[in-house]
């Protein structure tokens, strides 16, 4: 099951669960929309493709919530 991280590395903009603004690679590293396009759709990390991340519904949010656990690089993604 997907993590669902709650935050952009780059910029910490919160991204809920149900977020049609975040996208990940396949290592779930999460990135918001703005900062992914900075980056020109590939993930600082892994140089991985950036993609819209899957929404969970509120009523499976319920059940099976995004997780609390932050990654954010302070000094941003250049």
């Amino acid at each position: 099951m997907l993590e669902l991280r709650p935050g952009c590395e780059c910029c910490n903009t919160d991204l809920p669960g149900d977020s049609a603004d975040a996208l990940i690679c396949s290592f779930e590293c999460t990135f918001c929309r703005n900062c992914a396009t900075k980056l020109a759709m590939r993930c600082p990390n892994c140089g991985g493709e950036l993609v819209s991340r899957p929404r969970r519904s509120a009523e499976k949010l319920v059940n099976n919530p995004a997780s609390t656990t932050r990654t954010y690089h302070p000094q941003g993604c250049a």
